[in-house]
């Protein structure tokens, strides 16, 4: 079996009881990075021979790991953090174990988007998941039709480019509502909620660390309902 383990995000003490308990039965974990990934193995003392597999991960080694699996070998797939198969090459993994009729088995827990999603504050009936957006080519369409668009929007950015990127929603879409979470679970974590106007002001003149995820108000989402229920 090829099982999908959630790890934390943050926080090493968010893993599951069944997470733990996977990663210690199995016969081998496919991690995106295992020196990173053997920080939390460590300190809950599981010791269990590590793949590499990431998004530069060729078709060898997905064909590796497929083999272990047709042997009859179970083995966890893990990301750096959070959920597999989330903006991480973890589906290519999943797909080529489904296409070879290998059993598939989730074993939930943290997910960095849903967590922002829930605190945000905004409606979480509908939402649009875009994972990364696109640094270049297609960006500017993409943002564009966001105008239309009355869910939720909810996206991952890097430090690098977050206040590039509020700046350009809010020129695009004008004066939403939104919510800029930093570093959830973390020791630094910040949560940031207002317009985007005021998530600008809030970010100027800092250098902004740690990994991002926006949570946008949809087009219908007034500034003047954002504390209805």
């Amino acid at each position: 079996m090829l099982y999908v383990v959630a790890t934390p995000i943050g926080n090493l003490e968010d893993i599951t009881l069944r997470a733990l308990k996977t990663l210690k039965e199995v016969d081998a974990i496919a991690a995106e990075d295992t020196r990173h990934s053997g920080i939390l193995l460590t300190k809950y003392e599981i010791k269990k021979p590590l793949l590499s597999f990431h998004s530069f991960s060729g078709h060898a080694k997905i064909e590796k790991i497929l083999a272990l699996l047709q042997e009859g070998k179970n083995v966890a797939l893990i990301s750096d953090a959070g959920t597999p198969g989330i903006s991480d090459p973890g589906f290519v993994l999943i797909r080529a174990a489904i296409s070879a009729g290998i059993q598939v088995v989730p074993i939930p827990g943290p997910s960095a988007f849903l967590s922002a999603l829930c605190v945000s504050g905004l409606p979480t009936d509908k939402f649009l998941y875009l994972g990364f957006l696109p640094k270049k080519k297609s960006r500017k369409t993409l943002l564009e039709s966001l105008r239309e668009e009355e869910r939720t929007v909810v996206f991952y950015e890097s430090p690098y480019r977050i206040l590039r990127t509020l700046q350009e929603l809010q020129a695009c879409l004008g004066d939403r509502q939104v919510a800029v979470c930093r570093e959830l679970t973390k020791m630094f974590e910040e949560i940031f909620r207002g317009t985007l106007s005021e998530a600008i002001s809030h970010g100027k003149n800092k250098t902004p660390k740690g990994e991002f995820v926006v949570v946008l108000g949809g087009k219908n989402f007034a500034i003047d309902k954002r504390l209805q229920i």
